[in-house]
């Protein structure tokens, strides 16, 4: 017993400095020698869930559920079932999680007087209301939650019910007051005030909804300090994932692509080791990145790993449809999703609607959408959605003849693009612009705007907006040579009459080694992925015989 006493002294300690693998190896020791108490079966089930064993958390929670029975603590012993609840949910087990979700209700019922726990488990139905497209009861139930916070002094309720506000009052349509609400339940959470699962929780969702409302500025700066506290609890495993699918995701838009791929990868090994929630920013941020480098299939089969998370992946997967020129398809796929969305995560799909209705063509339905957008973007003026919002609208009034309308307000995405650091959508507005000063006669300036386009679009390795831009260099020349150089198109000349690589080193006196290279600068800025399409090509561009 004394031996099982100082584990316990040991775990306790190492749970208070959150040194989650120590409390885990001696609570559980402790556990082996001579059992717990149900306040420390709850501080194991706790340090095996942030470890990432999951399940073996579910499991002791249980049996802390059941420990707090025996001696009576039934206010214990409901919070035991709020939270398993609460894990379950999460894990999707939908079934078990309404199970303890009832007997917490009903434990409660047994109490003379009411309880913090009564809080928790108003929980379900507001995150039911939430995401069931009833904003505002969610957002009456989580004021709800917010009064039984005050009143018992619960800091990790009262951030759960200011994060579930903050959200539904997103969702109905005060994005700024909601985006201030994050900001100051994100207060609690960097101070150290709350609980590690509740922190966890509210950094993720702060970050996602940032992403959601176009706001890149807090987005960037809140998975900075996540990322920060996952660094800081090297052995904390939970939630860990999720920060790196944040990463990739804002890697991705400033243009660092191969670090995108990177903490994707990452992600997707945290997710597996025991962060599940991870496991679709993983792989949707994988191919996002896929499908801008031109590498479609492999998008596809990331889009499917993301998609067994249960959420479909959009407008990604819209966006590989359009990409591979199936229109029709993916106006379907993206009006579907849009039409079902709640209303922050349709106002996230509204740039890809306008460019896939664009595509089709369907320019009244893409007016729709860009004005939708453009609400948004007073209601809400945040840097990246009024960039967003510009780019739509001058995509728009390009498309149905407005040139020096379309040019004045892509000019002004242009430049927030630049303030922003997002190379990618910087270069697709220059290719816009210069399709508008094309139409008003300057082709002077609209063969600036593709060369620089073009050049961005080389250097971030994004090989079909390459090629498109390069088509658009040369449109009215009766020969076009595109972006190659003149030794580049003497290679693909050579290529396009049948020869190896070999008997083409030999021919221009170079070496295989060189010649190989200059294939692969051929494939990058035309988006080819073989010599036979690059033998079309040249045929088809008047480059071959």
């Amino acid at each position: 017993m004394e031996a099982s006493g100082a584990g316990i002294d040991q775990g306790r300690s190492a749970f208070r400095e959150q040194r989650w693998t120590d409390a885990f190896e001696n609570l559980l020791d402790a556990d082996r020698r001579g059992g717990l108490p149900a306040p420390d079966l709850e501080r194991l089930a706790t340090a095996e869930i942030l470890t990432g064993n999951t399940t073996a958390g579910i499991d002791t929670l249980t049996r802390a559920h059941e420990e707090f029975l025996v001696v009576g603590d039934v206010e214990g012993a409901a919070r035991c079932a709020g939270w398993l609840g609460i894990q379950l949910m999460n894990l999707g087990e939908m079934a078990r999680a309404g199970g303890w979700f009832a007997r917490g209700r009903r434990l409660l019922d047994e109490l003379d007087e009411p309880s913090a726990v009564g809080g928790l488990l108003l929980l379900p139905a507001a995150l039911g209301k939430l995401y069931g497209g009833d904003p505002a009861g969610a957002l009456e139930i989580f004021s709800e939650i917010g009064v039984y916070g005050r009143r018992f002094q619960d800091r990790d309720l009262a951030a759960l019910s200011l994060l579930g506000t903050g959200q539904a009052t997103i969702m109905l349509g005060h994005a700024d007051d909601g985006l201030r609400m994050f900001d100051e339940v994100m207060v609690a959470v960097t101070a150290g005030e709350l609980s590690p699962i509740p922190s966890g929780i509210v950094y993720c969702a702060v970050i996602g909804n940032c992403h959601l409302v176009f706001d890149l500025r807090r987005a960037l700066e809140w998975t900075a300090a996540l990322d920060h506290w996952c660094s800081s609890r090297p052995d904390m495993l939970a939630f860990s994932g999720q920060c790196q699918s944040h990463r990739a995701e804002l890697f991705r838009l400033h243009g660092a692509w191969p670090e995108a791929m990177e903490a994707a990868a990452a992600a997707q090994v945290l997710s597996a080791r025991g962060d599940p929630q991870a496991r679709y920013g993983g792989y949707y941020q994988q191919g996002e990145v896929e499908r801008l480098t031109g590498k479609l299939d492999a998008a596809e089969a990331s889009y499917r790993q993301a998609v067994r998370e249960g959420d479909e992946p959009q407008p990604g997967l819209a966006l590989l449809r359009l990409a591979r020129g199936e229109a029709v398809q993916a106006q379907a796929l993206i009006r579907r999703a849009a039409a079902n969305a709640d209303p922050a995560s349709r106002r996230h799909l509204l740039p890809a609607l306008v460019e896939i209705e664009l595509a089709v063509p369907d320019p009244e339905a893409a007016r729709l959408a860009a004005d939708e957008l453009g609400a948004f973007a007073l209601e809400c003026p945040t840097p990246m959605l009024r960039a967003v919002s510009w780019q739509s609208d001058g995509a728009v009034r390009l498309a149905v003849g407005d040139a020096s309308g379309a040019l004045r307000s892509l000019r002004q995405a242009w430049t927030l693009w630049l303030e922003l650091g997002v190379p990618f959508e910087a270069a697709r507005c220059r290719v816009l612009s210069g399709q508008a000063c094309r139409a008003l006669g300057d082709e002077a300036s609209a063969l600036m705007d593709f060369e620089a386009a073009h050049a961005e679009f080389l250097a971030l390795g994004a090989a079909p907006a390459a090629a498109s831009a390069a088509s658009l260099i040369h449109e009215d020349s009766e020969v076009e040579p595109g972006p190659l150089t003149p030794r580049e198109r003497e290679v693909l000349r050579l290529v396009a009459s049948g020869k190896a690589n070999r008997t083409i080193a030999a021919e221009l006196y170079l070496s295989e080694k060189t010649v190989a290279r200059h294939m692969s600068n051929i494939f990058l800025k035309l988006g080819l992925s073989s010599r036979t399409a690059a033998t079309s090509y040249a045929y088809e561009h008047g480059l071959a015989g």
